[in-house]
């Protein structure tokens, strides 16, 4: 079985935008749920002197035997300077991945015990 869910949200005046995805599934007794969201803010730059966010990068990965689970997460936040028609923009925007695989029982995935 696989659940996907797609949301494409964006502002009234268009200066962001949010994008999710998500999927769940379940294969040879394990369920496995990935997360993939998107978020892009741009706003108009008036001060020149203005410097943009350093970047950044956020990774976390666990591995559990005992509960029979893994995690793992990645979040990547950046910048970036464009310009249009005489104006100047700093887009922000940040990317995080989440994904968790957990080991279903016996009785979850439909085996009995005597099989």
């Amino acid at each position: 079985m696989r659940d996907l869910v797609f949301k494409n949200l964006t502002s009234s005046d268009r200066k962001r935008k949010i994008l999710v995805s998500s999927e769940v599934m379940d294969k040879q007794g394990i369920r496995s749920s990935i997360r993939r969201h998107f978020v892009c803010v741009v706003k108009e730059v008036k001060d020149k002197s203005i410097q943009r966010p350093l970047p950044h990068v956020y990774v976390v990965k666990e591995h559990n035997t005992r509960e029979r689970r893994e995690h793992f997460f990645c979040k990547i936040k950046g910048s970036l300077f464009a310009q249009a028609q005489d104006k100047v923009f700093l887009i922000l925007f940040m990317h995080s991945l989440n994904i968790n695989l957990v080991g279903m029982s016996a009785k979850t995935v439909g085996y009995s015990e005597e099989e």
